[in-house]
């Protein structure tokens, strides 16, 4: 029988408790701002943060950045990027042909534009992010000036998580699009299943759109209810300096 002494001890010792539960963040990112304010001004009152995506170039790109700042959203540079398909991806794109000097030139010339930004996404892209050249640029360019790259995944062959982890650096990729179908039925499902990747890995990017109508009351009316199931919400610039590196994967 132990001495009485290292019984005191053990006994003092706290009890066994079960491992804290993995937060369970969402990331809400809604992109193609800029065209228009009148999409945007819902989105502005959704009680928690939200990430607004802003377009360059655009007639309202300048006041939807100033307006989602004001409101108390974290503003990211939506950069349009080629597609592979050859759709227009928009004013103050970076193409495949262009050299190193003019995509810098065009994400300065953006960033001036929308900025002061959080970060950046890509708009379109899928033939760009699939581009380890100009990736490296985009994601050097990125570190240089401490703005966190969200990879929006629009091609499963995206390069950018590859250098991103040769370079050492910490970006973050879309696990859902809300609104691929714009019905309040379907964008709940596709919630859903941002929700449950929340659950088993810590956390979820979901990217809706602006242009979608019943996106922003479906997000308000959902809010306190997922507030109250225990989940948080944070930006993509917190998500991706906070909790990117923690995720189950």
């Amino acid at each position: 029988m132990p001495p009485a002494e290292t019984l005191a001890q053990l006994a003092a010792l706290p009890p066994e408790l079960p491992p804290a539960p993995r937060r369970k963040t969402l990331v809400f990112v809604i992109d193609d701002a800029g065209h228009n304010l009148h999409q945007l001004e819902p989105f502005l009152e959704f009680p928690g943060v939200l990430t607004i995506a802003v377009l360059p170039g655009l007639s309202h790109s300048v006041e939807a950045a100033r307006l989602a700042r004001l409101a108390g959203m974290e503003v990211i540079l939506h950069q349009p990027m080629e597609a592979v398909g050859g759709e227009d991806p928009g004013p103050g794109a970076i193409y495949s042909w262009m050299s190193e000097e003019e995509i810098l030139e065009v994400l300065r010339r953006n960033l001036e534009e929308v900025g002061p930004v959080s970060g950046m996404n890509n708009h379109m892209g899928s033939k760009i992010t699939a581009d380890a050249r100009i990736m490296e640029i985009v994601l050097a360019f990125a570190e240089e000036h401490q703005i966190p790259f969200l990879d929006s995944k629009t091609t499963a062959v995206s390069a950018a998580p590859a250098i991103a982890r040769r370079m050492g650096m910490t970006i973050a990729q879309r696990d859902v699009f809300i609104d691929n179908e714009q019905d309040r039925a379907s964008m709940s499902r596709a919630i859903e299943e941002g929700l449950g990747i929340a659950s088993r890995r810590g956390s979820a990017v979901m990217i809706g759109h602006i242009w979608s109508p019943e996106l922003a009351p479906l997000l308000i009316e959902l809010y306190q209810g997922l507030v109250d199931q225990g989940f948080t919400f944070a930006t993509a610039s917190q998500f991706i300096y906070e909790f990117a590196n923690e995720r189950n994967d």
